[in-house]
């Protein structure tokens, strides 16, 4: 009886006798790489008393071995053919052979993608590459069955170029006829959206010299990204063009990106790129680090000239600097930005809020420059905080005060730090003589004998958006970042072109 198994990828194939009628039975082809087994099988007779010889295409290979089996542990093309064994009876030198049985070794193929991403996008051409177990070459032709059409064999065609979603899948066959692969399993090519990247900046809120961390995040994630880097050059459009980093022109692997000596109020954006030819990403959204320092080329003024400001307030905001034309924007708490137009009425350099101007960074733009930013807060509450519109320099003096919506200043008021009180608060009025660092932090003032009522704390410049809270309390607050980058009065203003290095 013949034998055939296959179990883990081995074949066990009996030779029969040649005086013996045997039927081979069917069975699936072998592929290079697998690993087949020869039995060389007595019936009913003592093998001990036996030799065995394995031949194949007529050539002897094994001769008078004391094992009946031979394993070809790795299948290749190469070893298709006839095989037959013969059995030699050592006590009387009798041999008898075997059946032929013929074995074919059919290539494996399989159609992949080149690189190996997770996600491919709308647009994006990718290379699938027929991958031949034994390495191809040129002896062998393929043929592709794509999405839109089919590929008569061709000797270059190991490779195909695409964006279009579907199902790929190829075989191959030698030039000379001699064998032919299977179709491959279908690729499925996926395509989605081409994606927007996320930018953050940290922090947000600088003093000069600071340092300032981007980061651009691909959503979801995927490989083979480098990451790009622009600064948003303002157009008075109401858009913005973006120019490379210096040092940025074949991006960077890092998803992060390190400013050096930030100095002033900028915007940023970022994109990815991968592939040859680039295919990339759509712009993030511009992403702002504010800066309250002074800008001799831009400048930005505030009247009142305080931080927070009752609802039913009218402002003037007014832009200054090396230019004769501007816009005066706004970010929101939520980020989005806006002009002038939207929430008040531009004349020359200078914005007039209605009543509806609301909390947000105000800041003015010209075509090259962006100016000092000012977090500005409204309060329909009953009494807010007096503070200055610009950060303090370490070692200089700063007074804060309360003020009713009569416009009257409180005499009579408590001031906090931080939620704790403080005793140095004098005629309505907290006097930090010599502001240093450690004079950073949440500040409140509270009328001693207001009635209850309702506050809104301005939103830390650190953050980017506020929350609201309830106190039942006629107080109000603000945080203050002072400065601690000492600066001389007659030292110059540092460089407004940041140093650019990857993180």
């Amino acid at each position: 009886i013949e034998l055939f198994k296959w179990q883990k990828l081995i074949v066990s194939v009996s030779l029969m006798m040649r005086d013996d009628v045997s039927h081979f039975p069917n069975w699936s082809p072998l592929f290079t790489g697998e690993k087949v087994t020869f039995i060389c099988d007595l019936k009913e007779v003592n093998n001990a008393d036996w030799v065995y010889s394995f031949r194949w295409k007529d050539h002897w290979f094994i001769n008078y071995g004391t094992e009946n089996t031979y394993t070809l542990p790795s299948l290749t093309t190469g070893y298709s053919g006839e095989y037959q064994c013969a059995a030699s009876q050592k006590s009387s030198n009798v041999s008898r052979g075997s059946n032929k049985v013929s074995l074919s070794v059919s290539v494996t193929n399989r159609a992949v993608v080149k690189p190996n991403w997770p996600e491919i996008y709308s647009g994006e051409t990718i290379t699938l590459t027929c991958g031949i177990e034994e390495g191809g070459g040129s002896e062998w032709e393929y043929e592709w069955r794509t999405p839109d059409y089919y590929t008569p064999p061709n000797p270059r065609g190991s490779m195909m170029t695409s964006s279009v979603r579907g199902d790929y899948s190829c075989k191959g066959r030698l030039k000379d006829g001699g064998s032919t692969t299977e179709w491959s399993d279908a690729f499925t090519v996926k395509t989605s959206d081409v994606p927007q990247p996320v930018l953050t900046v940290s922090p947000s809120w600088t003093s000069p010299g600071d340092s300032v961390t981007l980061t651009c995040s691909v959503e979801p994630p995927s490989a083979g990204w480098r990451f790009f880097w622009y600064q948003a050059v303002p157009e008075l459009s109401l858009n913005y063009t973006y120019e490379l980093l210096a040092g940025n022109t074949t991006g960077t692997e890092q998803d992060s990106y390190i400013l050096h000596g930030q100095t002033h109020t900028a915007g940023y954006v970022c994109r990815a790129g991968r592939g040859d030819p680039v295919f990339y990403t759509l712009y993030s959204d511009v992403m702002f680090v504010w800066s309250g320092g002074v800008n001799p080329a831009a400048s930005l003024t505030v009247s009142p000239h305080r931080l927070q400001h009752f609802s039913t307030e009218s402002l003037s905001l007014s832009c200054e600097g090396n230019s004769t034309e501007w816009r005066l924007m706004k970010a929101d708490e939520s980020g989005f930005m806006s002009s002038c137009s939207y929430w008040g009425q531009m004349t020359g350099s200078t914005c007039n809020t209605d009543t509806r101007a609301s909390s947000g960074v105000y800041w003015c733009e010209s075509a090259t420059q962006s100016s000092n930013a000012a977090n500005i807060t409204t309060h329909s509450g009953d009494v807010i905080l007096v503070s200055p519109v610009r950060p303090v320099t370490e070692g200089h003096s700063v007074t804060l005060g309360c003020m009713l919506r009569t416009k009257e200043h409180l005499d009579n008021v408590d001031f906090y730090k931080n939620d704790k009180l403080l005793p140095n608060g004098v005629g309505g009025e907290l006097l930090i003589s010599a502001v240093t660092k450690s004079d950073e932090g949440f500040y409140k003032c509270r009328g001693r004998n207001s009635p209850p009522g309702w506050y809104k704390p301005l939103f830390s410049p650190s953050e980017h958006g506020s929350r609201t809270l309830h106190v039942p309390h006629s107080i109000l607050c603000i945080y203050f970042m002072f400065w601690t980058h000492k600066v001389s009065e007659d030292q110059s203003e540092p460089s407004d072109r940041p140093h650019d290095q990857p993180g």
